[in-house]
């Protein structure tokens, strides 16, 4: 009988591996233990490693987009104005007789009324029937342009008065912009007839708060307006033209007074959030410069060291063009994070 029993023990054993002396099961339960630790810290990791990748996948996407929005709204239609308002304006000026440069107080209300005037006079002169043109020897039939500073302000057919914005970088000239006003008659205000101002600069709201109120003050801030954004642009396009290999990952918002961008540094990734509070404005207003610990430094490190802000890279950002700032910037970088690597150990 206990022959059977035994006999019938094995076959049960050699059925399922698994029954049978304690020493057998004790390998196979230490490692099932040990085993799902491992692999969640594995599926973590992958998860936000995919996580991290989906994010830099969508953000890529919506830069692209951004840029692709950009160039569709400032194409076409308004390259066909440009090129249009560039003929008159080089019209307007090779039949010039006389070209005035104005400075400080002469550019005033006074002056910009009787360019009203003369356009108001022109547009009666060829009102007038055949051969009474009485007003052809009076002064109002000459043909003044007037240059105030980076402006052109130059009389166009049809009671317009034109406005051409010569903008510059670092002393060299960039593309000109233009306003056309139309000032139908004195009672009237004048109003923004056409322009090849960026739809993204608030040319709308500047004429809506200045234009009927002091017009002398719209067009001087349109041209600021202009020559900021200009200036912005070509700091940033600098930067990519002399860093390009250094800097990740650079976004911009479409009047440049939203930039950010990425420094990849051996010790540390450096990251530059720029902001200007004013479209008029050339350097940023507000500047965080962020260090953060790579993989490697936190794997050396016995506590996850947090970023730290670099006070003396936001100060160059506060204080230079971007170009001078980033090579500031670079130039100190090596001491600063040597610095913050033996205060604790915070990058």
């Amino acid at each position: 009988m206990e022959s059977d029993i035994e006999e019938s023990l094995k076959k049960k054993q050699k059925k399922n591996p698994f029954l049978g002396e304690s020493s057998t099961r004790k390998p196979l339960e230490h490692f099932s233990v040990r085993s799902y630790p491992a692999m969640g810290e594995v599926n973590f990791m992958q998860g936000e490693d995919i996580r991290l990748e989906t994010t830099r996948a969508r953000f890529s996407n919506v830069v692209k987009r951004h840029g692709e929005l950009a160039e569709r709204l400032s194409r076409d239609s308004d390259k066909l104005i440009f090129e249009r308002l560039q003929k008159e304006f080089e019209a307007a000026r090779a039949s010039q007789t006389q070209e005035i440069c104005l400075d400080g107080d002469q550019w005033n209300d006074g002056l910009l009324a009787t360019i009203r005037e003369r356009v108001h006079m022109e547009v009666e002169r060829r009102a007038m029937p055949g051969d009474a043109n009485v007003l052809a020897d009076s002064d109002f039939q000459e043909k003044i342009t007037y240059k105030v500073g980076s402006k052109v302000i130059c009389c166009l057919e049809g009671a317009r008065i034109g406005i051409q914005y010569e903008t510059s970088f670092a002393g060299e000239p960039c593309e000109p912009y233009h306003c056309v006003l139309e000032s139908k008659s004195f009672l009237e205000k004048m109003t923004v007839l056409e322009h090849t101002i960026p739809f993204f600069l608030p040319i709308r709201e500047a004429e809506n708060d200045l234009l009927s109120s002091n017009a002398m003050r719209f067009i001087d801030h349109v041209g600021e307006l202009l020559q900021a954004y200009v200036d912005r642009r070509e700091q940033v396009r600098l930067i990519k033209e002399l860093y390009g290999n250094q800097i990740g990952e650079l976004y911009h918002s479409l009047p440049y007074h939203m930039i950010e961008f990425v420094v990849d540094d051996s010790d540390c990734k450096i990251t530059v959030c720029l902001r200007y509070a004013d479209l008029v404005l050339v350097l940023p207003t507000r500047v965080k410069v962020l260090a953060w610990p790579t993989s490697q430094f936190k794997k050396d490190s016995i506590s996850a060291p947090s970023p730290a802000r670099l006070s003396y890279a936001e100060d160059a950002l506060r204080n230079m063009s971007l170009p001078e700032a980033y090579a500031e910037i670079v130039l100190n970088l090596p001491q600063a994070l040597r610095q913050m690597f033996q205060h604790g150990g915070a990058c």
